[in-house]
C-alpha cells in the first residue's frame, strides 16, 4: 500500500510540475524552443551524475551499461528526444492548438495501453471516469476539424515512452541517466551548431537567461523522475486519468493568467475531461476510505 501511495504522489507531482510548465517556458521567452530542448538534455545530465553518486549508485550505474540496456534506453530516448522534436514542430508551424490537443490525447493513449498490453482492469467507476475523458477528447478532436497528426504523434510517443519505462529494468534516476547519456552528443553537437553561426542564447543573452538555461536540468529531471517512479509503482491507466492534472493546469494558467481566449466548444471538452477526473478521484477516496474503516472494525 506504501509503495502505491508512493507512486500516486510522484505521479501528482510529476503533473503539476509539467502543468505549471508555461509560467517557466515564459521566463525563456527570447531563447528558441530548439536550445531550450539542447540545454534540458546536457543540464539534466549535469544534475543526474551527481545524483547518482551521492546516492551511491554510481558504480552500479556503469555496471547496468550492458548492450541489451542500452538498446532499451536508447529507444526509450528516442521517444523522449522525438516527443520533443514533434513539440517544436508543432509550435514552429503555428499548431499551439494541435499540440495542446496531443497533451489530452496522451493520456487516453496510456489508458488503452495499459488496457489492450498490460490486461490492467478497471472498476466500474473508473469506466465511467476513463469514458468521461474519452468523450472529452473526442470533442476536442471533432471541434478541431481534421485528423490532428502532430497531436497524435506527441500523444503516442510520450504513451510508449511510459509503457517501456514501467517494464524496464533499471530504476528511475539510473534509467533516466542513461537515456539522456544517449541524447547527450546529439545535444552537444547543437550546442556547438549555435556557437559556430553564433546564435547561442547562453553566454550572449544575459545572466538571468543563463541562470534559467542552468535550471532546465531541474525542471527537466525532477517531473520526469517522479513520472518514472510513479511508472514502477501504479498501474498506467491511473498514470492516465492522473495525467489530465497537467494540460488542466496549463487550461488555468493560460486563460487566468495569460488572459487567453477560450472557445465555448473547448470548455466543454475540458468540462467532461474534468469530470472523468473528479469522478476518478472521488471512487479512489470513497475506496480507500471504506477499506481503511474495514481494517479498523477488523482490528
Amino acid at each position: 500500500m506504501e509503495d502505491s501511495k508512493k507512486g500516486y504522489l510522484s505521479a501528482i507531482f510529476a503533473f503539476l510540475l509539467w502543468g505549471s510548465m508555461p509560467l517557466y517556458m515564459n521566463m525563456l521567452s527570447n531563447v528558441s524552443t530548439s536550445q531550450i530542448v539542447v540545454h534540458r538534455i546536457i543540464w539534466s545530465v549535469g544534475l543526474l551524475i551527481p545524483m547518482l553518486y551521492l546516492s551511491k549508485e554510481l558504480k552500479s550505474f556503469y555496471q547496468n551499461i550492458t548492450p541489451k540496456n542500452i538498446a532499451i534506453y536508447a529507444f526509450t530516448a528516442l521517444c523522449v528526444g522525438s516527443n520533443w522534436v514533434l513539440y517544436i514542430l508543432t509550435v514552429k508551424n503555428g499548431r499551439v492548438l494541435e499540440a495542446s490537443l496531443g497533451y489530452f490525447i496522451n493520456p487516453l493513449a496510456s489508458v488503452l495501453l495499459g488496457i489492450f498490453i498490460l490486461k490492467e482492469k478497471l472498476r466500474p467507476w473508473q469506466i465511467v471516469s476513463v469514458s468521461l475523458a474519452a468523450f472529452g477528447v473526442a470533442y476536442l478532436s471533432f471541434d478541431y476539424g481534421r485528423i490532428p497528426w502532430f497531436a497524435l504523434g506527441l500523444a503516442i510517443t510520450f504513451a510508449v515512452y511510459g509503457l517501456v519505462r514501467k517494464l524496464s529494468p533499471l530504476g528511475a534516476t539510473q534509467g533516466l541517466t542513461l537515456e539522456t547519456l544517449i541524447l547527450l552528443p546529439v545535444a552537444l553537437s547543437f550546442l556547438i551548431y549555435y556557437i559556430w553561426i553564433g546564435e547561442s542564447s547562453f553566454g550572449h543573452a544575459g545572466v538571468s537567461t543563463d541562470l534559467w538555461l542552468l535550471s532546465t536540468g531541474v525542471m527537466t529531471t525532477i517531473p520526469l523522475l517522479l513520472f518514472n517512479i510513479a511508472a514502477q509503482r501504479i498501474s498506467l491507466t491511473h498514470i492516465g486519468i492522473i495525467q489530465y492534472i497537467g494540460p488542466s493546469l496549463q487550461f488555468i494558467t493560460g486563460v487566468f493568467l495569460f488572459h487567453e481566449a477560450i472557445s465555448t466548444h473547448r470548455l466543454i471538452g475540458f468540462i467532461f475531461v474534468w469530470l472523468g477526473l473528479l469522478v476518478f478521484c472521488s471512487e479512489g477516496l470513497i475506496r480507500n476510505a471504506q477499506k481503511t474503516s474495514v481494517l479498523k472494525t477488523s482490528s
